[in-house]
């Protein structure tokens, strides 16, 4: 079980390589984004786009000029957001975020403690914390990453070959290369989703989602004649 296994870091995100081994477990990466930010010089590593006027920036934020801002939105660093990468409004940045190439941060979505590879896709009211998601990435409207136990205990990563102690209290989900995770589902703590998983609309999926496998739930429906 290594970070190659999910994902590879691309080009876009070079600068932060050497936080990010590809041998490394995938969680452990979770822990070095803070680090990763800490290294760059983020309020002098070049020009923004222009601000509107409803867009709060607070910290440490490298955005690229080609990002394109919302109206309004906030953005608490420290963050690193990369080229043509699109933020709509009402979106929350708050603290140790990094985006590569070509993303889309939705309306009214939530981002903490995440690494958001080229290519991914958050459109509409999802909540990602504490969580990595590969190129290519895909959530639909209201998925969420929980990522605190009920119990709030340290979180056990449980795997066919092996079980994991992560060490992290906080630790939403690992989502793979090109995965998908369809609208109002919920990644529960420790949830993680190999390259092309598709976990489908409406359900809570916990554990180890294979590459290429489908999570999904087929309840028996009953018909009953109505009765006027």
């Amino acid at each position: 079980m290594k970070a190659s296994d999910f994902f590879a870091l691309p080009r876009s995100l070079a600068l932060f390589a050497g936080h990010f081994p590809a041998d490394a477990l995938p969680w452990d990466w979770l822990k070095q984004i803070g680090a990763a930010l800490a290294a760059q010089n983020l309020s002098a590593a070049g020009a923004s786009p222009e601000r509107p006027p409803g867009v709060q920036i607070e910290g440490p934020v490298f955005i690229h000029p080609t990002v394109k801002l919302p109206a309004y939105a906030t953005i608490i660093g420290p963050a690193w957001i990369g080229a043509n990468t699109q933020i709509r409004p009402g979106a929350y940045i708050r603290g140790n975020v990094i985006v590569g190439e070509g993303c889309v941060l939705g309306n009214a979505c939530e981002f903490k403690n995440c690494l958001l590879m080229d290519h991914v896709q958050v459109p509409h009211f999802s909540y990602v914390g504490d969580s990595i998601l590969g190129n290519g990435a895909h959530f639909g409207a209201g998925v969420i990453c929980s990522n605190l136990r009920l119990d709030q205990q340290p979180i056990v990563v449980r795997l066919p070959e092996a079980t994991y102690e992560t060490g992290l209290k906080k630790f939403g989900a690992i989502v793979g290369d090109k995965a998908e995770v369809g609208c109002n589902a919920v990644l529960n703590p420790g949830t993680l989703l190999g390259p092309r998983a598709l976990v489908m609309p409406a359900m809570a999926f916990s554990g180890y989602l294979p590459p290429a496998m489908i999570a999904h739930v087929r309840p028996t429906i009953k018909l009953i004649p109505r009765r006027d």
